[in-house]
């Protein structure tokens, strides 16, 4: 009989920690893993993704802290149906709502991922309380040394638990992206410099420097445009966005894409990937972009220094710096060789470093060091 892992997360529409459990599904139905998800909260836009790779997706409703009990009851009475060896949760909400059901149902072992720097846990009663329901866990993943560090200086979770497994992807997806074409699709000219940011809108990713880089780049009278991949299905971020780059006279310089599933081509379109978040727990987008061979702009803030090299894969700036982003860009517009050095670095670094074999490995190596036969 094959082992049995439940993932729950709370969405299952399209970010980073999603698009890292879709990776994760993929390479355990790869090994002969049965594979449930449940999500909690949103469309499950990824949901037939996950369906594809082998997966069974339910969701279990949780919409506000008033339906807390009737979700953590359903959701131990799936864990006690399925028979799981590992519940494995990701993100804040799954991992409490997890943690309470994982107490009722009892499976043979927990584990929580830690995706992010979450800002909540800076107030001192929410640590306390991650504390308490981290200690509900046989194994804690972070997924950055950053990430590590704060659950356990800020989150209160145990230190003896957390073990650090980077993101791993498979880059060959990100080797055939058709440029001439998306150009023309998108009325590119081929001496367009093109930056591209693929991110939800939240104030995390800080799109209002970005869009002041670019201002700073058009005064210059350089031939520029960026092209903003992702979508906002909680918030009015989108629209504040819009607002902005409508403010700063940037309509014919900023297209807005939405969500897309084309993203390797986006990436191929491109010139380079500008990213300048506040914080980043990791960032799999950057290694979607280092994986196609692009070079990156990013902020060296959190874990980001991990992932991007300064200087080797790519260029950091301190947050907020809109002067220096736009210098960092206006260098690379200057020096094509240098943005292509770049992406090669990146490249290779993510095949070094950031291997999809590397990641399942490591982390069926904790379910079986928390006691679980997979």
């Amino acid at each position: 009989m094959s082992a049995r892992v439940l993932f729950v997360i709370t969405t299952l529409d399209v970010g980073g920690a999603e698009k890292h459990l879709l990776w994760l599904t993929r390479g355990y139905r790869a090994r002969g893993l049965d594979v449930d998800v449940v999500y909690l909260k949103g469309d499950g836009r990824l949901a037939p993704d996950f369906e594809a790779a082998g997966a069974t997706v339910a969701k279990i409703p949780f919409e506000r802290a008033s339906s807390a009990p009737s979700t953590i009851l359903a959701l131990a009475r799936h864990v006690r149906r399925g028979r799981y060896d590992v519940v494995h949760t990701h993100l804040l909400k799954a991992d409490a709502l997890g943690a309470l059901a994982c107490a009722v149902a009892r499976p043979k072992v927990h584990v929580q991922s830690k995706h992010n720097e979450e800002q909540v846990l800076r107030r001192r009663p929410v640590a306390l309380v991650h504390g308490v329901l981290a200690r509900r866990a046989d194994r804690i993943v972070a997924l950055s040394d950053h990430v590590e560090r704060y659950v356990v200086e800020t989150g209160r979770a145990p230190a003896d638990r957390v073990r650090r497994i980077y993101y791993g992807i498979d880059p060959t997806p990100f080797e055939g992206g058709d440029r001439s074409a998306t150009r023309r699709t998108l009325g590119l000219s081929d001496g367009t410099h093109v930056g591209l940011c693929v991110a939800r809108f939240h104030p995390q990713k800080d799109h209002a420097t970005l869009f002041r880089a670019v201002r700073r780049l058009v005064d210059e009278g350089r031939d520029v445009r960026l092209l903003l991949a992702g979508g906002d299905p909680f918030y009015d971020h989108r629209a504040r966005a819009e607002a902005d780059v409508r403010e700063l006279g940037l309509t014919d310089a900023v297209t807005f894409l939405g969500i897309r599933d084309d993203v390797p081509d986006l990436l191929a379109a491109c010139d380079v990937f500008v990213l300048p978040s506040l914080y980043e727990g990791l960032g799999l987008v950057y290694l979607e972009a280092m994986a196609a061979s692009r070079p990156v702009l990013a902020t060296r803030s959190s874990a980001i220094p991990e992932v991007v090299l300064e200087g080797e894969t790519g260029d950091l700036i301190d947050v907020g710096d809109d002067a220096a982003l736009a210098a960092a860009w206006g260098a690379l517009v200057d020096d094509p060789a240098r943005g292509a050095s770049f992406g090669r670095a990146g490249r290779a670094r993510v095949e070094e470093v950031f291997g999809l074999d590397r990641m399942i490995d490591e982390t069926l190596a904790v379910y079986r060091e928390a006691g679980a036969d997979v």
